[in-house]
């Protein structure tokens, strides 16, 4: 049972169409009969006709239908047929530059795909054809092509535009890049909302919800402490959390075995070495953990240890409150972190 004042904060949040909430609640509409998520565009209803549901499941068997705009049985973001489309015919051709006429050959509006890919990968279809174009001019480089041959196969008359143009992307010239420091980034669909995975072929580097505050930056700070471009792709550790992740929310799986790079100070990563060994369901204090790595009086250092993680979840830094049982922070939104609390506690019961 939804308590009232709970109802009064997620009727806040579908008006403002806050995706922290996404998974967290349902809403049916006594006037339609049909139910939704969070961040649906319809108009939005009145307070008195809504009623508010925390699985989809609970919103069905009060005998409301899914909403056929936000698709609540979906995963949040879930790829629509258009992005689906012009990801294969990427993949097709990955060295074709796109035009105009190329949209309406395939009666696409140009202004549709841009929209539906920024808010699916974070950057238009043009950027994102373009990272794949250059993604394939790496991989030549790399197998032993000249640059030139790299640059013109990917439809590029001048170097320096050429040059000028991977660096934007890649985050390096293409002479200065090679294996060891190439990472991968991949979308991975969860039932909290959707959240980014950056690996290489031997660990996860950054795992965070695609919606928090300031990822950008933190993704670029990652590029420049590793020296590395950042590119769509997949790897093995990247299918593995994404494996994991599914489990944990079936409530199948407590602890994580996919392989992680850590970036921090020797303190930092002490505090996130306790953060794991917090068992599930459970919680500690940011003075418990304070304690536990030798200095009880550093518990705002902690705090900021915390914040610093860049592996949500994985390392669970939401299993730390405050002293008094407040939530304290969360980057990834207090909402998301009460929600994992409360799955982790009904799983170890």
């Amino acid at each position: 049972m939804i308590l009232a004042d709970r109802k009064e904060e997620y009727y806040r949040a579908l008006l403002e169409k806050r995706t922290e909430y996404e998974g967290v609640f349902y809403v049916g509409v006594k006037t339609t009969g049909v139910f939704c998520r969070p961040t649906c565009p319809a108009r939005k209803p009145k307070f008195e006709n809504c009623e508010f549901y925390e699985t989809a499941e609970q919103a069905l068997l009060a005998s409301f239908r899914p909403c056929q705009r936000c698709r609540p049985l979906s995963h949040p973001n879930q790829v629509s047929e258009l992005v689906r489309l012009l990801v294969e015919a990427v993949e097709e051709n990955p060295e074709k530059r796109w035009k105009d006429q190329d949209f309406e050959n395939l009666s696409i509006d140009a202004s549709t795909a841009r929209r539906q890919f920024k808010k699916r990968f974070g950057m238009t279809f043009v950027k994102y054809a373009r990272a794949r174009r250059m993604g394939l001019a790496l991989k030549s480089i790399r197998a032993g092509q000249t640059v030139i041959d790299a640059q013109l196969s990917t439809g590029y008359d001048s170097s320096s535009g050429f040059r000028d143009a991977f660096s934007r992307i890649m985050g390096a010239a293409p002479t200065l890049l090679d294996d060891s420091n190439l990472l991968k980034a991949s979308w991975l669909d969860t039932p909290l909302g959707p959240m980014i995975a950056i690996a290489n072929e031997e660990a996860l580097y950054l795992l965070e919800f695609v919606d928090r505050r300031g990822l950008e930056r933190e993704i670029e700070r990652l590029r420049q402490k590793t020296k590395s471009a950042i590119i769509p792709g997949i790897t093995n550790p990247i299918r593995s959390i994404e494996s994991e992740l599914a489990q944990y929310f079936d409530g199948k799986l407590s602890e994580f075995k996919t392989p992680l790079m850590l970036f921090g100070s020797p303190f930092q990563k002490s505090v996130w070495e306790q953060l794991i060994k917090i068992p599930s369901g459970e919680t500690r204090s940011y003075s418990d953990i304070a304690l536990t790595v030798g200095n009880p009086n550093a518990f705002r250092a902690v705090a900021q240890a915390n914040g610093a993680n860049q592996l949500a979840i994985v390392i669970p830094c939401h299993r730390v409150i405050n002293t008094n049982g407040g939530l304290g922070g969360y980057g990834g939104g207090l909402t998301r972190k009460n929600w994992l609390l409360n799955h982790e506690k009904q799983g170890s019961n």
